[in-house]
């Protein structure tokens, strides 16, 4: 299976190649080649939520939806699936690093270079082949001048320094946080290459709801 054919393949559920790379031999998943799969923007949250996972009431719809998909894709490709939830934890993170699609930004989160800091990972495609990996690309920070993520956090809860968790739930729970809940992390949003990323703030509301339940 080339990885041009299971890029088409994902296509068709609104899904892309985040970056690709040969299976870490510590991971303990098996040898080949490793294929990250996220999102495609635009359109993927208008197809997912027509999903079955989406009408029936019960928990974690997307999550659902992404282990009967890929887990799909990965059957028909000959492949194994692998996802960002669930137990065994997989260190989904390391593997974006080392696809050299992904780095770290200048608020420690991971910044894509297609999806910025909106990046995120519905599940691993294992193919038993060896495919060249990504081939690193430009860290879009490095030319991004004004780094705008650094100050779009109203309640400095994510900077330079890491990650105030606490002070990110106390904003949320005050009115003027109530925008946050609705349209999702300002820092995700003032990053430049996601602005051209095209996430709908539906979605973004939707993992805010995980994130920091509200009525």
């Amino acid at each position: 299976m080339s990885l041009a054919a299971l890029a088409a393949r994902a296509s068709e559920h609104a899904l892309e190649v985040f970056g690709n790379l040969a299976a870490p031999p510590e991971d303990g998943i098996g040898d080949g080649t490793l294929v990250l799969l996220g999102p495609r923007e635009p359109g993927f949250w208008d197809h997912v939520t027509t999903q079955p996972e989406f009408t029936g009431g019960e928990e974690h719809p997307l999550d659902r939806w992404s282990a009967r998909v890929i887990a799909g894709i990965a059957a028909d490709v000959g492949g194994t699936a692998f996802f960002p939830f669930g137990e065994p934890v997989r260190p989904f993170i390391s593997w974006a690093l080392r696809s050299g699609r992904a780095w770290q930004s200048p608020v420690v989160l991971l910044v894509h270079d297609t999806a910025g800091l909106m990046v995120s990972y519905r599940g691993a495609i294992l193919l038993p082949e060896d495919h060249q990996a990504s081939t690193p690309g430009p860290r879009p920070c490095d030319s991004c001048a004004d780094k705008p993520c650094l100050t779009a956090c109203p309640p400095r809860a994510l900077t330079a320094q890491g990650y105030d968790v606490t002070a990110c739930h106390a904003f949320l729970d005050t009115e003027a946080g109530r925008t946050n809940l609705l349209k999702g992390c300002e820092v995700r949003q003032a990053c430049p290459v996601s602005q051209n990323y095209g996430r709908l703030n539906g979605q973004s509301a939707f993992h805010m709801r995980y994130f920091h339940p509200w009525r």
